[in-house]
């Protein structure tokens, strides 16, 4: 039976394998590109799905019947490769769904054609099943069939997929030379962008009473859902908030770049529904950050630098090294490297280097200051729990330098990014919605309940600074480009044998975000229609009255505004900000 299941296992991960070079468009199908992947990726697969193999064909031995198998038997391949041709056509089927805002149409087109083509081989499988069972004395046919279908059934799709796209070589748009100074009076705009907040736990909350600013812009604002993308990554999320531009167009397809472990090429993006990402937990592959090159189009930053607004970054992705801006800019990357020899030598992650003294005396205060840690869950010794000590302080360290950078050149639109929620909504959401898990004691809820909220607090917080500080035709921006849900159960129960068994909650599915917006042109209430991520920054260009490019996929949410305000201020376009 074990090499009944190693020959299903390697038909099976050569489905895989054809999807992850689906997914990849630039990767050539040359065989020395390919070997790596066959050595890491198809050793991964192989391994575990050999083990799946034989314990279904271990299962039927005990439920149905005893039988012996030849050593490579028709009649048992046929089965198991009908199982997979269909699995494959399934995982490439849902993938093309999840993916369908990340793939071109080309590459779009070519893994539905490859699905139908899984389909049909395993129909062919089940056929020539049937047809051996009719006439079981005649390994001469069947044999051979099965091989010409298997083959097949593998080639095709690598043939649909063709030799791969190179890379074209595009002209990266450069910023122009920045415009003089708007010196009219203008609005401000502040945006606090915020990982993997929930708005029913923000809702929920504040109708007892708690989060008070969140509470006033629910009141008194405009709320509405965002759709998020998929894969849902921090860094894909906020590049197409940024830009106002799906992953085509802006370059960010996934959290990072994934090397082939010893070598071997790059992989952009790992298939979902597979425990893809459990070959980067095992050292299959090794995950390389995005910087600031990785755009192919501007940034909201850079469009409002050259037209005369002075902008503040604090705590986002992809912004070392750090670009000019009319204004400054401190990456996500700044409290990991600003006290490293490379970080002093080099200090890319900040512009303008003169700020460095500012944004230094910022850090060492908020690494300095008592944690806002809930009692119940500082570990043995009275250390604070990593799992929410080490992303609060990042978030203390950002909020503190955006607050000292505002205070040494104040900017009129300005984006600060808190990331704690997404680590510790990952570790603490169970004991936050204990009715989602129904395995929480109370004394764990007792314990652990507040842990989640607290740092909401934290943001809470920051948002009432926020709202302060605004002033009579300013606008304030709440924005959090994904959700986060509780992990299902056998999820957990994986994450438990083969994983981290503490993590709970989850965006993989991605939930949606929430965009709420506070001013006194803004209409308040809540709409049912979801708006996109890439609306964000369009709506800003047209709050600031600054044209959209058509080149961006989102839209300028005038439904935010009262019709006083919408009426003196048409919408206008402007072909591209590209050139």
């Amino acid at each position: 039976m074990l090499s009944n299941s190693m020959a299903a296992a390697a038909l099976t991960t050569s489905y895989v394998i054809a999807l992850v070079v689906h997914l990849n468009p630039n990767l050539p199908l040359h065989p020395a590109r390919l070997m790596p992947i066959v050595a890491t990726v198809g050793l991964f697969y192989f391994v575990h799905l050999t083990a799946i193999f034989y314990i279904l064909l271990v299962t039927r031995q005990l439920v149905r019947e005893v039988f012996s198998p030849a050593w490579i038997s028709v009649d048992v391949l046929t089965r198991l490769g009908a199982v997979a041709a269909a699995a494959g056509a399934v995982l490439m089927w849902r993938n093309l769904t999840a993916f369908a805002l990340v793939l071109d149409d080309v590459t779009a087109s070519a893994l539905d054609r490859s699905a139908l083509v899984l389909a049909a081989s395993a129909v062919l499988f089940v056929l020539l099943a049937m047809l051996r069972a009719q006439a079981p004395h005649a390994p001469a046919l069947w044999a051979p069939l099965f091989v010409v279908v298997a083959i097949g059934s593998v080639a095709a799709p690598l043939a649909i997929r063709g030799r791969g796209m190179p890379p074209v070589l595009e002209a990266r748009p450069i910023d122009t030379v920045f415009a003089a100074a708007r010196t009219e009076p203008s609005p401000r705009v502040t945006v606090i962008a915020i990982d993997a907040a929930s708005l029913d736990l923000i809702t929920r909350a504040t109708a007892e009473g708690r989060l008070p600013n969140f509470g006033r812009i629910l009141d008194a604002g405009a709320v509405r859902h965002l759709a998020t993308l998929r894969p849902t990554s921090a860094e894909a999320v906020w590049a197409a908030v940024a830009t106002g531009k799906l992953p085509q167009k802006n370059g960010v397809r996934s959290a990072g770049i994934y090397e082939i472990s010893g070598g071997g090429g790059d992989l952009q993006l790992l298939p979902d529904y597979c425990f893809a990402h459990g070959l980067q937990r095992f050292g299959f592959l090794v995950e390389r950050p995005h910087s600031s090159a990785t755009y192919r189009t501007r940034t909201l930053w850079s469009i409002v630098s050259t037209n005369g607004y002075s902008v503040g970054v604090v705590g986002w992705p992809l912004t070392q090294p750090a670009p000019a801006v009319r204004g400054y800019l401190v990456s996500d990357s700044y409290h990991r490297v600003a006290l490293t020899a490379s970080g002093i030598d080099d200090p890319s992650a900040i512009y303008p280097l003169e700020l460095q003294l500012d944004a230094l005396a910022a850090m060492e205060a908020a690494t300095s200051d008592a944690a806002p840690v809930v009692t119940a869950s500082v570990v043995a010794g009275g250390t604070p729990d990593a799992r929410q000590e080490a992303p609060a302080r990042v978030d203390r360290i950002n909020d503190r330098i955006a607050q000292a950078m505002a205070h040494a050149r104040p900017a009129q639109v300005t984006l600060t990014r808190y990331q704690s929620l997404d680590t510790i909504g990952h570790y603490f959401l169970r004991y936050a919605v204990p009715s989602e898990f129904g395995d929480v004691t109370e004394e764990e809820r007792r314990r652990l309940g507040a842990v989640l909220e607290r740092q909401y607090a934290v943001l809470d917080e920051a948002i009432g600074r926020a709202m302060a500080g605004l002033g009579p035709e300013d606008l304030l921006i709440v924005v959090s480009g994904y959700g986060m849900e509780p992990l299902g159960f056998g999820k957990r129960l994986i994450e438990r044998v083969i994983g981290d068994p503490d993590i709970n909650g989850t965006h993989e599915a991605a939930p949606d975000g929430f965009l709420l917006a506070y001013g006194a042109t803004v209409a308040r209430g809540r709409q049912q229609d979801r708006a996109s991520v890439v609306d964000v920054t369009p709506t800003i260009l047209y709050f600031l009255g600054l044209p959209i490019g058509r080149d961006m996929d989102g839209y300028a949410r005038t439904d935010l505004f009262q019709r006083s305000f919408t009426d003196e201020r048409p919408i206008t376009f402007i072909p591209t900000y590209d050139r």
